[in-house]
């Protein structure tokens, strides 16, 4: 079957594209926007690659078309699928149809850490033998592709609450049917469709609607959001993390690196790893939960948390250019600029930090975050902003108030002069985006590199 998949370079269908074609199909898929990690993977497992939403793309005519969500009425290539009736279905649909069904699926959701937890979730399977198949929205480094179909029952989801595509407009996740379900936090986010944090809780309530009485339902304790979301009904054991929860985790070092995790008050392990922050702490914990619910025990797990390899773009070490470290983050919600920076924070003391932000989700762009963002960068010592001139609102006005030195710049020669200037011996720079950000990463490093 010839599968053409329409936004294919997204996180997900992406990683649907991979799958599509471990099964035997012929993929393509085009495109607007076409930037690495996905672009390359894609690339790299011999998928052909389509610029722009051009009819041609779709003739001869494949035999389905799979619709991103990025995708609306108006697209030409959307318009000519719907005129000339082709076969169409939304990317979790497919995936529910042709690869979850019938298998014990393990999802992961939440406002943030779906795709580092997921990561940690289907390493500490795959430590355990279990081969599971996964897709994950992002490429976590001990396995080099985000998605395969793996050799067992066993199938790890990162279960996003954005819609499925423009004719249906449930969350992604509403389609998976989890048996064992992560909550992992609940803020309000995707301003483009949801109006309030109660919509939201809303889908939320569907996801867990469809989780089995025989499955779980693992969640931080004291979290109201998701409490409100459970008091709507649950039909399902559940687990609780964190300092309240059933799942602790005693610090051994501040920073998060290592830590000793506890299950009902007895110890189970200690986990020893490269990462920091709290929110990795949290992720762990989560991930250590849902494998226990499939059988590996929590000390084989925290064994296997040694040896994780962080998602690329998620505080991903791009180098140390003349002392100068630079880092590539995902970070894109105030929440987690706050929590990427504490953990940083944590491990280099008092190492100059400069963060470099672009506000690029749709939430983003709509400003829903604005009186989050000047806080969310306490910890560092510099913040440079960008801020295009499409922006839409006035974000030099949002970040004057900064509790540290800010400057916001509409093109990246001037935040790469900015940093050069002021960068030293042991600087730590973080680079934040949900995007490709114009490559500003190897721009930098570059002039980092020429610099006398």
């Amino acid at each position: 079957m010839h599968i053409h998949i329409l936004g294919i370079c997204g996180t997900f269908m992406g990683s649907l594209a991979l799958l599509a074609k471990e099964l035997g199909h012929r993929v393509t898929g085009s495109d607007a926007n076409v930037y690495p990690p996905m672009s390359t993977q894609l690339e790299e497992q011999g998928i052909e690659l389509m610029h722009g939403y051009h009819v041609e793309h779709l003739q001869p005519a494949p035999d389905l078309v799979v619709v991103g969500n990025a995708l609306s009425r108006g697209n030409p290539a959307v318009e000519y699928v719907l005129n000339t009736g082709l076969a169409y279905v939304s990317g979790p649909q497919w995936l529910a149809e042709h690869v979850l069904q019938g298998r014990w699926v393990l999802a992961v959701a939440g406002t943030h850490g779906k795709t580092t937890t997921s990561s940690m979730l289907a390493w500490i399977l795959e430590y355990a033998g279990m081969q599971p198949g996964f897709l994950i929205g992002g490429v976590p480094q001990n396995f080099g592709i985000s998605a395969r179909l793996g050799e067992t029952d066993f199938f790890v989801v990162e279960a996003d609450e954005y819609d499925s595509a423009f004719f249906d407009k449930r969350s992604k996740f509403v389609h998976y049917r989890p048996r064992t379900a992560v909550l992992n936090n609940l803020e309000f986010d995707h301003a483009d469709i949801f109006p309030d944090l109660a919509a939201i809780e809303q889908q939320f309530h569907h996801l867990v609607r469809t989780v089995p009485s025989n499955g779980l339902i693992i969640y931080p304790a004291q979290e109201q959001a998701i409490e409100r979301v459970l008091d709507k009904g649950c039909w399902t054991p559940r687990q609780t993390t964190g300092p309240d929860g059933q799942w602790q985790a005693r610090l051994l070092k501040d920073d998060g690196s290592e830590f000793v995790v506890s299950l009902d008050g007895v110890e189970q392990g200690v986990v020893r790893w490269p990462l920091t922050g709290l929110h990795n702490v949290a992720n762990a914990l989560a991930a250590l939960a849902a494998a226990r619910h499939v059988g590996v025990t929590a000390e084989h797990g925290a064994q296997a948390l040694r040896e994780f390899e962080n998602v690329k773009r998620r505080m991903q070490n791009l180098g140390c250019v003349r002392g100068v470290t630079v880092y590539d983050d995902f970070a894109h919600h105030p929440t987690a600029i706050a929590s990427t920076l504490d953990g940083l924070r944590k491990q280099v003391g008092k190492q100059q930090i400069i963060a470099v932000i672009e506000p690029r989700s749709n939430s983003m762009k709509l400003g829903a975050h604005r009186e989050g963002l000047a806080p969310s960068t306490v910890l560092a010592d510099h913040v440079f902003w960008y801020a295009p001139d499409n922006l839409g609102w006035d974000l030099a006005s949002t970040v004057a108030g900064a509790p540290v030195p800010t400057q916001v710049c509409n093109s990246l020669e001037d935040i790469i002069a900015g940093v050069l200037a002021l960068a030293q011996a042991d600087t730590q720079v973080v680079i934040m985006s949900n995007g490709g950000f114009g490559g500003i990463h190897t721009q930098l490093m570059e002039a980092l590199e020429a610099t006398q």
